[in-house]
């Protein structure tokens, strides 16, 4: 039963064994003919990273040299000096390097450079190699590359851990990843202020979640705050979630939905700003409490 005076009351739970959904799992598919190349080319990196005095810059300029510019891989610096290559080609070659190129949160003014400048390398190689054509939508790769640069970004990254391409952070070492999380194509995860996500979190393509906010009369004036997302919670496309917003366990923020305060265990959110209009059969009794709001929990 749902409490009298819910917000949830008018939007009665539809019973699980109603208008089933079909199930329908992955598939499994068989191996690519060349797929030792994968495994080999992996297999390198993994070791590279492994040693705590990895050179991470360099590290990144030969890794892209040879994806993006193979016919200077072995002569690198050579090119770069040579007069008679176009500028743009020196150029392009300089910018295989990261210390050659900035990022926006490096103008951030609590960046913390010592940190930033040992995951930015990493950063790096992991948007330049979604903008190649090895990378893109190549899914395999992308997930297991993903997967291997994220374990040595974020604070914590749990089991099997799935991005797609083009997903971007802030400063990637604000984010807190539980197992079994899947981030989908074209997600922009701001870490500014840290961002926790718990187990079996999914976020579809083209949602924003973000931990920093900016004040009305002055942009300069910025707050951050951690955002969470609980375990099993659904943020679906194109959806936002603002600063210091937690989705308790199993919530579900809908489609080009803007959450502005929290959403509740188990409760569906949509619309702008993110109300309930559901809560998901077999919510616990507890669900229907209503959690704080972020300014209550500042205060």
């Amino acid at each position: 039963m749902i409490p009298a005076g819910s917000r949830a009351e008018a939007c009665p739970v539809t019973p699980a064994h109603a208008n089933p959904m079909p199930i329908r799992p992955l598939r499994t598919l068989p191996d690519r003919p060349r797929q030792h190349l994968t495994t080999e080319w992996l297999d390198r990196l993994t070791d590279s990273l492994a040693d705590p005095q990895l050179d991470r810059a360099r590290f990144c300029r030969e890794t892209l040299a040879e994806l993006l510019q193979p016919a200077y891989a072995s002569n690198y610096e050579t090119a770069l000096e040579d007069s008679t290559l176009p500028l743009a080609t020196r150029l392009t070659l300089a910018a295989l390097d990261p210390r050659n190129v900035t990022l926006e949160p490096e103008y951030y003014a609590e960046c913390d450079d010592e940190r930033f400048q040992r995951v930015k390398p990493l950063l790096w190689l992991w948007y330049s190699f979604d903008r190649s054509a090895l990378g893109g939508q190549n899914v395999e790769l992308g997930v297991r590359l993903r997967r291997l640069l994220a374990s040595h970004i974020f604070r914590r990254c749990g089991e099997n851990f799935k991005a797609f391409h083009n997903v971007e952070f802030s400063f990637g070492y604000n984010m807190e990843v539980g197992d079994n999380v899947v981030v989908h194509r074209n997600v922009l995860l701001d870490d500014r202020g840290g961002i926790v996500l718990g187990n079996r979190v999914s976020i579809a393509d083209y949602a924003n979640i973000y931990s920093h906010t900016h004040s009305i009369v002055d942009q300069r004036d910025v707050t951050n705050a951690v955002t969470r997302l609980d375990d099993d919670v659904r943020i679906t496309y194109h959806a936002t979630v603002l600063a210091g917003v937690h989705v308790g366990e199993n919530g579900m923020v809908g489609a080009s939905a803007v959450a502005t305060k929290d959403v509740r265990p188990y409760h569906v959110n949509v619309g702008i700003p993110a109300k309930t209009v559901r809560v998901k059969p077999g919510a616990p009794p507890d669900s229907f409490d209503v959690l704080s709001t972020t300014r209550h929990r500042q205060e």
